[in-house]
């Protein structure tokens, strides 16, 4: 199974999800020789009411600590609220990758 496949496995099966976007942003990084290594993950939850910034990383980190722990070298997380989803839908780009291997 393609490890962005698994991510969103693991989210779907820990939170409640109402919006979920996986993306493998591997080809962007190390000229392209890199594979499933940079991910970026846009996820609505109404599980993140009332939760910090903090506080939701997390509860995403603790879902997906296998995966990390096999070589992902870099994840992007833009976790929303219902109501801040509704409010801005903008998300950053991602930032550029400084290093280049596993």
């Amino acid at each position: 199974m393609p490890l962005a496949q698994r991510l969103q496995t693991l989210l779907t099966e820990g939170l409640a999800i109402l919006h979920l976007q996986v993306s493998d942003e591997s080809h962007g990084h190390g000229g392209g020789r890199l594979h499933e290594t940079h991910f970026k993950v846009v996820l609505v939850s109404p599980d993140f009411i009332g939760l910090s910034r903090l506080q939701r990383h997390r509860r995403v980190y603790a879902l997906l600590q296998q995966p990390l722990q096999e070589g992902v070298h870099a994840l992007v997380l833009h976790l929303f609220s219902p109501q801040e989803w509704q409010e801005s839908q903008v998300l950053p780009e991602t930032p550029a990758c400084r290093g280049g291997g596993r």
